[in-house]
C-alpha cells in the first residue's frame, strides 16, 4: 500500500497542546527522504492491517505505533491524529472514484443513445476496476467502515467518502435522464441500487467468492441495469 505524503509534509503536528514542527524533507530522493516516507508507509500499512481486523474506532494510535515498530511520538511527526491517517490511507481511492466520475459525466454529456450510454458507464467502470486491484485492502476498509451508522471520529473521512460517492451517482443518473437517456421516475432510487449492487460485487470479488475477470462483471451489471431500466 502506498499513501501520499504531501499534505504532511509542510503539516504542523500537535501532541498533548504543543505544536511540533514537520521533519525536515531532506533532499527529494535522498537518504532522509527515503526514510521519512518509510516511516509514513510503516504506520499507514499498520493502521490499515488493524483498521481490517479490529474496526476503526477500536483502534488507538498506541496500538498503530506499536504495531508498526515505532515509537508513538513518530506517529505525531506525520499525522495529526487518527482522523488524518484514515484520510491519508483513502487518498488514492478517492482521487481515482473522483476521476472515474469525471470521465463519466464528459462521457454522458457526449452520449445519445444506448450504445453510448452503456460506453460512458462503462468508462466509469474501467476507470475503477484497476484501484480496486492495486489498493484491494482499501476498498476492503472503505466497505467494512462506509455504512456505519455513526458518521463521527476517524471513520468519518470514509463516511464523508461514501456520502460524496452516492451524491456524485444521483447527479449523474439525474442528468441521464433529463438529458433523455434514462426513463426513471425517481433517480435517487436507481443510482443508490446500482452503487449498493457495485459494493456487494466488490465485496464478493475480493472475498474470493466470485472468480471472473472485472471487466466482465462490469459489463454485465452494466447490461443488467440498463436492460431493467428500458423495461
Amino acid at each position: 500500500m502506498t499513501v501520499s505524503s504531501s499534505k504532511n509534509d509542510d503539516a504542523v503536528a500537535k501532541r498533548d497542546g504543543e505544536r511540533l514542527p514537520p521533519e525536515r524533507p531532506g533532499q527529494p530522493g535522498g537518504k532522509r527522504d527515503r526514510n521519512r516516507r518509510a516511516r509514513i508507509e510503516a504506520l499507514a500499512s499498520a493502521g490499515l492491517r488493524l483498521f481490517l481486523d479490529r474496526g476503526v474506532d477500536a483502534v488507538t494510535i498506541d496500538d498503530i505505533a506499536k504495531e508498526a515498530g515505532t515509537a508513538k511520538g513518530n506517529f505525531y511527526r506525520y499525522f495529526t491524529d487518527k482522523s488524518d491517517l484514515v484520510e491519508g490511507i483513502l487518498e488514492p481511492l478517492e482521487t481515482r472514484i473522483r476521476e472515474a466520475m469525471d470521465r463519466c459525466e464528459e462521457a454522458l454529456e457526449q452520449a445519445s443513445d444506448d450504445a453510448s450510454l452503456f460506453r460512458a458507464y462503462q468508462t466509469f467502470a474501467l476507470t475503477l476496476i484497476p484501484v480496486t486491484l492495486e489498493h484491494p485492502d482499501v476498498v476492503r476498509l472503505y466497505l467494512q467502515e462506509s455504512r456505519a451508522p455513526v458518521a463521527a471520529g476517524a471513520r468519518a473521512p470514509i463516511r464523508a467518502l461514501a456520502d460524496e460517492i452516492r451524491a456524485r451517482a444521483i447527479d449523474l443518473t439525474e442528468f441521464a435522464v433529463d438529458h433523455g437517456l434514462l426513463r426513471i421516475p425517481d433517480p435517487r432510487v436507481s443510482a443508490l441500487a446500482v452503487i449498493g449492487a457495485v459494493e456487494q460485487l466488490a465485496f464478493t470479488v475480493l472475498s474470493g467468492q466470485l472468480d471472473l475477470p472485472a471487466d466482465r462483471i462490469a459489463g454485465t451489471l452494466i447490461s443488467l441495469v440498463l436492460s431493467g431500466i428500458r423495461r
